[in-house]
């Protein structure tokens, strides 16, 4: 079961990125910009940032690994049961709302 000690090992290994907080929370940003905030909130969990369409399919695949709350409805960004995900597929998700967020010239820096 993957922890936020996890989620940092997997976005230090990206460019850029920093510990930080966000909202009061623990936090990865990118050149300053959150992509990844460990909740706090009653319902937990982790906030990563993603398209409309890729959290919808996520939702929809039923897995219980991914939720939302009325709060975040109509916003890029995931809910992750850490407790519930398999590690390869957070380390995509973490890569994903990494890119999402990241300037080109980072991205492009990284991919070579």
């Amino acid at each position: 079961m993957p922890s936020w000690d996890d989620v940092v090992r997997i976005g230090s290994g990206l460019p850029e990125v920093e510990e930080s907080t966000w909202y009061r929370t623990p936090s990865l940003k990118v050149r300053g910009t959150g992509f990844a905030r460990l909740r706090t909130e009653a319902e937990g969990g982790l906030v990563l940032m993603c398209s409309l369409e890729e959290k919808e399919a996520l939702l929809a695949s039923g897995d219980p690994a991914y939720f939302t709350t009325p709060h975040y409805d109509g916003h890029g960004s995931i809910l992750v049961d850490l407790d519930r995900i398999d590690a390869g597929q957070l380390a995509e998700l973490v890569e994903e709302a990494w890119r999402r967020k990241a300037p080109p010239s980072v991205v492009r820096r990284r991919d070579g």
